[in-house]
């Protein structure tokens, strides 16, 4: 690997496989809201600031992402439920990596091993759900996961040697995951980044498509 574009580079787990790919001796781009005005849910905003990149790049990571938006925490019930919550959740876990996919594809070689991971969350299983709640978090991770798996069937006739994941990276230790790490073990970013890099590392062209877990096990859709 030796050019990697960070989308959310600013962020707790962002920042983290920056520092993690900088320290293996990749040259590392990065984007974000706070420190390049990227917003991810604005097409235009994506297109500029993606047009503006020459790559090619052969990781390009999605770290982007939200639990609790607008001051919106995750649904117990669903008299909870709320259209702005749901569609805000929407826009920045579904539509947000699915148009950095979108304007980032002529960023990534043709013919060379290359990789467009987003972050993911288990919570976002249908095979796995036994707890329900969470209704617009989850959703909307459930619908991140079908892009990516769809977009993977289209790129991979284009981009043979790509893989396209998705990536559930456990809980860490981050502004994200503050008040919701409770009883659930958790890692440090930096420990979640190794673990992630260590995931891609291991995946081949016959992984794409596929939804994997910190620890490169498979997750159910």
């Amino acid at each position: 690997m030796k050019n990697a574009l960070i989308i959310g580079a600013s962020g707790g787990l962002g920042s983290a496989i920056s520092d993690n790919l900088t320290a293996r001796g990749v040259a590392v781009t990065g984007l974000s809201r706070r420190d390049h005005g990227l917003d991810v849910t604005d097409e235009p905003s994506v297109a500029q600031h993606l047009g503006a990149l020459e790559g090619p790049f052969d990781l390009i990571f999605v770290a982007t992402g939200a639990l609790e938006i607008n001051g919106a925490e995750p649904e117990k019930s669903l008299r909870h439920l709320t259209s702005d919550a749901m569609l805000d959740q929407f826009k920045l876990n579904t539509l947000g990596p699915s148009l950095v996919l979108k304007h980032s594809v002529r960023l990534l070689p043709r013919q060379s091993p290359a990789t467009f991971a987003a972050l993911s969350a288990r919570v976002g299983s249908i095979g796995d759900n036994r707890l329900g709640g969470w209704y617009s978090y989850r959703t909307a991770k459930a619908a991140l996961n079908q892009m990516l798996h769809s977009a993977a069937i289209e790129l991979a006739r284009t981009h043979k040697q790509l893989v396209c994941v998705a990536l559930h990276p456990g809980t860490v230790q981050t502004a994200f995951t503050e008040k919701y790490v409770g009883h659930n073990p958790s890692v440090p970013a930096s420990d979640a980044a190794e673990n992630l890099m260590g995931v891609l590392n291991g995946l081949t062209p016959a992984d794409t498509g596929k939804f994997f877990d910190w620890q490169a096990k498979e997750v159910p859709w």
